[in-house]
């Protein structure tokens, strides 16, 4: 049992489930600013003043595509929140952790004759069994 609560304490389990909840929660806001705003003011200009009301039936059977006219719109939103607000700044942390990272001082060196990568103190290659200058 003692396993199974460190694994549950861990920090990556705990951020998880602390992002998955915020996300539920913001995906909420976002649906209800579309269909509480956005498909509103869209349906002022496109004649239908809710979406989720745009419904029609066949046979009896009732099919309500604004519902998912909703739904896409609610993606796209959130899409687009996700990209421009997580995604766009952790590329640029990212990059600018890259930039600032020293190079690694080189461990190998070219073999005069076959060009093949040995290391730095090495008196033969390996690959062409030549002499080569080792560093000392």
């Amino acid at each position: 049992m003692s396993g199974f609560r460190a694994f549950l304490l861990r920090g990556n389990v705990v951020e998880l489930a602390v992002a998955v909840v915020v996300g539920a929660a913001f995906g909420n806001v976002v649906t209800a600013l579309v269909t509480g705003f956005l498909t509103p003011l869209i349906g002022v200009f496109g004649g239908i003043p809710d979406f989720a009301a745009w419904t029609f039936a066949i046979n009896g059977s009732v099919f309500k595509p604004g519902l998912l006219v909703n739904a896409l719109i609610a993606f796209v939103v959130l899409a687009a929140v996700i990209y421009y607000l997580v995604v766009v700044p952790a590329n640029a942390i990212a990059v600018r952790a890259l930039r600032s990272a020293a190079p690694a001082a080189p461990t190998t060196r070219p073999c005069p004759e076959c060009l093949s990568d040995i290391p730095l103190a090495a008196r033969r290659c390996a690959h062409c069994a030549s002499v080569v200058a080792g560093e000392r």
